[in-house]
Protein backbone atom coordinates (compact mmCIF):
# COMPACT_ATOMS: atom_id res chain seq x y z
CA UNK A 1 0.00 0.00 0.00
CA UNK A 2 2.93 2.23 1.17
CA UNK A 3 4.86 1.50 -2.18
CA UNK A 4 1.38 2.10 -4.44
CA UNK A 5 1.27 5.75 -3.19
CA UNK A 6 4.82 6.13 -3.86
CA UNK A 7 4.72 5.51 -6.81
CA UNK A 8 1.34 7.64 -7.49
CA UNK A 9 3.13 10.19 -6.12
CA UNK A 10 6.09 9.88 -8.03
CA UNK A 11 3.78 9.78 -11.42
CA UNK A 12 1.90 12.92 -9.93
CA UNK A 13 5.38 14.89 -9.97
CA UNK A 14 6.89 13.62 -13.24
CA UNK A 15 3.36 14.88 -15.04
CA UNK A 16 3.51 18.18 -13.09
CA UNK A 17 7.21 18.53 -14.13
CA UNK A 18 6.29 17.43 -17.61
CA UNK A 19 3.79 19.96 -17.72
CA UNK A 20 5.63 23.03 -15.91
CA UNK A 21 8.24 22.49 -18.59
CA UNK A 22 5.96 22.21 -22.03
CA UNK A 23 4.51 25.35 -20.64
CA UNK A 24 7.99 27.41 -20.53
CA UNK A 25 9.37 25.75 -23.41
CA UNK A 26 6.36 26.84 -25.56
CA UNK A 27 6.16 30.49 -23.96
CA UNK A 28 9.89 31.07 -24.60
CA UNK A 29 8.96 33.31 -27.66
CA UNK A 30 6.91 35.55 -25.52
CA UNK A 31 9.92 36.69 -23.58
CA UNK A 32 10.73 39.87 -24.71
CA UNK A 33 14.80 40.26 -24.84
CA UNK A 34 17.68 41.57 -27.20
CA UNK A 35 20.57 39.30 -27.79
CA UNK A 36 23.58 41.32 -29.40
CA UNK A 37 27.70 42.34 -29.16
CA UNK A 38 29.26 45.37 -29.68
CA UNK A 39 31.38 45.10 -33.24
CA UNK A 40 33.25 48.03 -32.92
CA UNK A 41 33.76 51.21 -30.90
CA UNK A 42 35.62 54.81 -32.14
CA UNK A 43 36.44 57.34 -29.94
CA UNK A 44 37.11 60.84 -30.41
CA UNK A 45 38.86 63.49 -27.96
CA UNK A 46 37.39 66.48 -28.19
CA UNK A 47 40.35 69.36 -27.95
CA UNK A 48 40.60 71.64 -25.17
CA UNK A 49 37.88 69.90 -23.06
CA UNK A 50 38.16 66.51 -20.26
CA UNK A 51 35.65 64.64 -22.79
CA UNK A 52 35.68 61.95 -25.83
CA UNK A 53 33.19 61.13 -27.77
CA UNK A 54 32.20 56.84 -27.96
CA UNK A 55 30.76 55.71 -31.02
CA UNK A 56 29.44 52.02 -30.66
CA UNK A 57 28.53 49.97 -33.76
CA UNK A 58 26.42 46.75 -32.40
CA UNK A 59 24.56 43.70 -33.87
CA UNK A 60 21.25 43.12 -32.02
CA UNK A 61 18.81 40.42 -32.49
CA UNK A 62 15.44 39.94 -31.93
CA UNK A 63 14.86 36.16 -30.50
CA UNK A 64 11.61 36.57 -29.49
CA UNK A 65 7.58 36.48 -30.90
CA UNK A 66 6.89 40.19 -30.14
CA UNK A 67 8.87 43.32 -31.17
CA UNK A 68 11.21 45.15 -29.09
CA UNK A 69 10.15 49.43 -29.60
CA UNK A 70 12.99 51.24 -28.34
CA UNK A 71 12.46 53.50 -25.87
CA UNK A 72 15.95 54.69 -25.01
CA UNK A 73 19.65 53.67 -25.67
CA UNK A 74 21.95 54.59 -23.07
CA UNK A 75 26.12 54.18 -23.10
CA UNK A 76 27.99 53.11 -20.05
CA UNK A 77 31.64 52.62 -19.59
CA UNK A 78 33.24 50.69 -16.79
CA UNK A 79 36.68 52.57 -16.41
CA UNK A 80 39.26 50.24 -15.45
CA UNK A 81 39.58 51.87 -11.84
CA UNK A 82 36.98 53.40 -10.49
CA UNK A 83 32.91 53.77 -10.69
CA UNK A 84 30.70 53.11 -13.86
CA UNK A 85 30.48 56.49 -16.13
CA UNK A 86 27.17 57.89 -16.98
CA UNK A 87 26.89 59.31 -20.04
CA UNK A 88 25.20 61.92 -22.60
CA UNK A 89 23.70 60.55 -25.85
CA UNK A 90 24.16 61.76 -28.61
CA UNK A 91 20.98 62.26 -31.14
CA UNK A 92 20.68 60.65 -34.75
CA UNK A 93 20.91 63.75 -36.45
CA UNK A 94 23.94 64.87 -34.14
CA UNK A 95 25.78 61.84 -35.09
CA UNK A 96 25.48 61.92 -39.00
CA UNK A 97 26.40 65.50 -38.65
CA UNK A 98 29.67 64.60 -36.30
CA UNK A 99 30.49 61.43 -39.35
CA UNK A 100 29.93 64.17 -41.93
CA UNK A 101 32.75 66.12 -40.51
CA UNK A 102 35.09 64.26 -38.23
CA UNK A 103 36.54 62.04 -41.58
CA UNK A 104 38.88 61.02 -38.75
CA UNK A 105 36.36 58.73 -37.36
CA UNK A 106 36.36 56.66 -40.45
CA UNK A 107 32.79 56.16 -42.21
CA UNK A 108 29.55 55.89 -40.34
CA UNK A 109 28.20 52.01 -41.36
CA UNK A 110 25.50 51.97 -39.31
CA UNK A 111 22.26 53.94 -38.82
CA UNK A 112 22.03 55.33 -35.27
CA UNK A 113 19.37 53.07 -33.02
CA UNK A 114 17.25 56.00 -32.10
CA UNK A 115 13.75 55.97 -29.60
CA UNK A 116 10.46 54.67 -31.26
CA UNK A 117 12.71 52.20 -33.90
CA UNK A 118 11.66 48.61 -34.01
CA UNK A 119 13.14 45.48 -34.11
CA UNK A 120 10.79 43.27 -35.61
CA UNK A 121 10.21 39.53 -34.14
CA UNK A 122 13.06 37.56 -35.04
CA UNK A 123 15.02 40.28 -36.84
CA UNK A 124 18.87 41.07 -36.42
CA UNK A 125 19.99 44.68 -36.79
CA UNK A 126 23.35 46.45 -37.46
CA UNK A 127 22.80 49.83 -35.44
CA UNK A 128 25.13 52.27 -33.93
CA UNK A 129 25.00 54.33 -30.86
CA UNK A 130 26.72 57.37 -29.68
CA UNK A 131 27.74 59.05 -26.43
CA UNK A 132 29.32 61.90 -24.89
CA UNK A 133 31.58 60.93 -21.53
CA UNK A 134 33.37 63.26 -19.29
CA UNK A 135 36.49 61.53 -19.21
CA UNK A 136 39.73 61.60 -21.29
CA UNK A 137 40.01 59.74 -24.21
CA UNK A 138 42.95 57.42 -22.26
CA UNK A 139 40.51 56.17 -20.13
CA UNK A 140 37.87 54.91 -22.71
CA UNK A 141 40.91 53.29 -24.21
CA UNK A 142 41.78 51.71 -21.05
CA UNK A 143 38.43 50.74 -19.88
CA UNK A 144 37.09 47.11 -18.72
CA UNK A 145 34.06 47.45 -20.82
CA UNK A 146 31.00 49.32 -22.59
CA UNK A 147 27.48 48.85 -22.47
CA UNK A 148 24.74 49.34 -23.91
CA UNK A 149 21.51 49.24 -22.73
CA UNK A 150 18.36 49.45 -24.39
CA UNK A 151 15.03 50.08 -23.06
CA UNK A 152 11.88 48.75 -24.30
CA UNK A 153 8.69 50.83 -24.28
CA UNK A 154 6.82 48.59 -22.16
CA UNK A 155 9.74 48.76 -19.62
CA UNK A 156 11.84 45.56 -20.51
CA UNK A 157 15.79 46.36 -20.61
CA UNK A 158 18.14 44.82 -23.17
CA UNK A 159 22.03 45.15 -22.62
CA UNK A 160 25.11 44.43 -24.76
CA UNK A 161 28.08 43.95 -23.51
CA UNK A 162 31.65 44.74 -25.20
CA UNK A 163 33.64 41.89 -24.93
CA UNK A 164 37.38 42.70 -24.22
Amino acid sequence: MASRTLVLMAVGLAVVGALIFLLFGVTTGAHLRLDGKILKVRVYRQPGSGSSLVFADFRAGNPSDVPFVVESVKLRLEPATGDPEESNAISKLDTENVFRYLKILGPQYNDVLAARDRIGPHETLDRMAGARFEVPEAIVNARKSLRIEITDVDGAVAEIRESR
